[in-house]
């Protein structure tokens, strides 16, 4: 039985499973070497069309953008599970932030700061979720 409930919740597309992570180089490179996609205040997005049956997401948080690790965790976590829930095509998305969300004398993570970054990352993976006909 528990082989069953595992098995089904290993199939469940809330997973965030090695081959739903971009995690190679070379990958992370392949992406970078597009335009940007979509902007927002924080972050930018880059994403390629990619020949599997599920998306994949890459994470970069730098240090110098956000120089306490809590914030950087907040920011990785956050972004992965937007990814999860969102409904988007077969590309790889990498999600790189691009200005500073907090200072080092301020607090490293509070409720407002959160709602900042999911409204911001909601935004990124709308932009690319196919359009539904009617």
């Amino acid at each position: 039985m528990q082989q069953l409930i595992a098995g089904v919740i290993s199939v469940c597309s809330q997973d965030f499973a090695r081959e739903r992570r971009i995690v190679k180089t070379d990958e992370f490179s392949s992406v970078f070497r597009l335009r940007p996609v979509f902007r927002s205040a924080h972050f930018v997005l880059y994403t390629r069309v990619n020949a599997l049956t599920h998306a994949r997401l890459g994470v970069v948080a730098a240090k110098r953008l956000a120089p306490r690790a809590v914030t950087r965790n907040t920011v990785k976590r956050i972004t992965r599970e937007l990814f999860r829930i969102a409904e988007l095509p077969p590309i790889d998305c990498i999600v790189r932030l691009s200005k500073p969300v907090n200072v080092r004398k301020g607090p490293a993570t509070t409720t407002t700061l959160k709602a900042m970054l999911r409204a911001e990352l909601l935004l990124l993976f709308a932009s690319q979720r196919p359009k539904r006909t009617v």
